[in-house]
Formats: structure tokens, C-alpha cells, sequence
């Protein structure tokens, strides 16, 4: 498990080249602020992914005035780690689920995932780019009726994203290479450590399993096609 400096540091320096090298230095209050992620068991990926969120946000509003603060983050990073943890079947606190807000319509949902598919497409190989154009076309086929989708019917459009996901993170898992596979499964390891102790064996091989999807699903850019209502 990580230090509690050690995870400072790495939020600070991650920090630091998203203010183009200006450097916020992470003591007193803060220190114990982010500390606390770090005895929350929150993954350094997911922490960074919530100083990107809201960096978004930050510079969409027009030319930055000040450099972000990481204590402007949090609300980012807790949400992406409740994400995280339901994700890879590790427990948190009760009512938690609230905090997050109204998920996206499901329209908006296919329209971002499109989105990222596409810019996904340019960046892998030619049979992988061949499946990811095929389910592109196939969402975009489902956008149109998407919003007007009840019942059974919707039911099946999202069952049919469910597979869908579940066959475009196989075929990403085909282009792993041994060294790129071995990083990615004793970085899932270490995510999942500071819950492991309270897991059953068969628990934790589960939420390893999940972890490594999900640094799979981020190294790569790989949009989660499932839509939960």
C-alpha cells in the first residue's frame, strides 16, 4: 500500500503539469485532505482522472486566472471512486450513490460514447479499430430511437450495450502485450490491497479482475458502453 506521502507527492507533481509546472505544494490542512484518499483507498488513477474532470470544467470556463488548487478536486475525485468501487464490487459508504447526481439520458449517453469511440478508433489496430467501427455504426443506428425507448425495448437496447461492452474490452484485452499485461494486473493489485484483508480470496479476484479493466478501459480511452438507469 502507498504511503501517505508518497501519494501526496504523486497528486502534487500530477498537479503541477496540469498548471504547466506551476507547483502548489500540498501541507497542513491539505496534506491531511488528501491523505485521507489515500487511507480511503482511493487508486492514484482515479484521483487523477478527478483532477482532469475538473480541470475540464476550469479551462472550458476561458483563460485560467489562477492554478487549480487540488482541494478544488475532491468532489470530482469522491465521485469517480464511488464509481470505482461499485465497479469493482468494493464496498462503500451507505448513501454515497446520492452524491453523484442525475446520471445522463440515455441519447446523451450514446452520443458521448460515439464520441469517444471514434477518437478511440485512430489509435489501435486495424482489426481492433474494424470492431470499434462496427459498434459505431450500430449505436448510431440505436441514437435515433433511443429517447423514445420504453419498456421491453429499452430493456434490450440496454442489454445489447451490456454485450456490447463486454466484447469491445475482450478484444482490448487481445491487444495487450505480456509487459503491458503484467503492469496493468500488479497495478490492479496494488489498487485493490487496501480493502483486500476484509475480502474473500474469491472476492478479491474478482475486484482485481475489475480493477485491471478498468486501467485497461483508461489507458486506452475505452468508454464504458453500459448505461445504468
Amino acid at each position: 500500500m502507498i504511503e501517505p506521502d508518497e501519494y501526496c507527492r504523486a497528486i502534487e507533481s500530477y498537479l503541477c503539469r496540469k498548471n504547466e509546472g506551476h507547483l502548489i505544494r500540498i501541507v497542513g490542512p491539505v496534506f491531511e485532505q488528501v491523505s485521507g484518499w489515500a487511507a480511503q483507498g482511493v487508486p492514484l488513477a482515479v484521483a487523477f482522472r478527478g483532477i482532469d474532470q475538473y480541470c475540464e470544467r476550469y479551462y472550458a470556463k476561458g483563460p485560467r486566472r489562477r492554478p487549480v488548487r487540488v482541494e478544488f478536486c475532491e468532489a470530482d475525485i469522491l465521485s469517480l471512486f464511488d464509481d470505482w468501487r461499485r465497479a469493482v464490487g468494493v464496498g462503500g459508504p451507505a448513501g454515497s450513490a446520492g452524491e453523484r447526481g442525475a446520471r445522463d439520458s440515455l441519447p446523451s449517453h450514446l452520443d458521448r460514447v460515439i464520441a469517444r469511440l471514434t477518437t478511440l478508433r485512430a489509435r489501435v489496430s486495424p482489426g481492433f479499430s474494424a470492431r470499434i467501427e462496427a459498434a459505431v455504426r450500430e449505436l448510431d443506428a440505436a441514437r435515433s430511437s433511443a429517447a423514445q425507448a420504453r419498456g421491453a425495448s429499452r430493456d434490450a437496447l440496454l442489454d445489447r450495450l451490456r454485450a456490447l461492452d463486454t466484447e469491445l474490452l475482450a478484444s482490448a484485452r487481445e491487444e495487450l502485450d505480456d509487459a503491458r499485461r503484467l503492469e496493468l494486473s500488479t497495478g490492479a493489485a496494488a489498487d485493490i490491497a487496501p480493502f483486500a484483508a476484509r475480502m474473500t480470496p474469491e472476492a478479491r479476484e474478482r475486484a482485481t479482475s475489475a480493477a485491471f479493466d478498468r486501467l485497461l478501459r483508461d489507458s486506452i480511452g475505452l468508454p464504458a458502453l453500459s448505461h445504468e438507469p
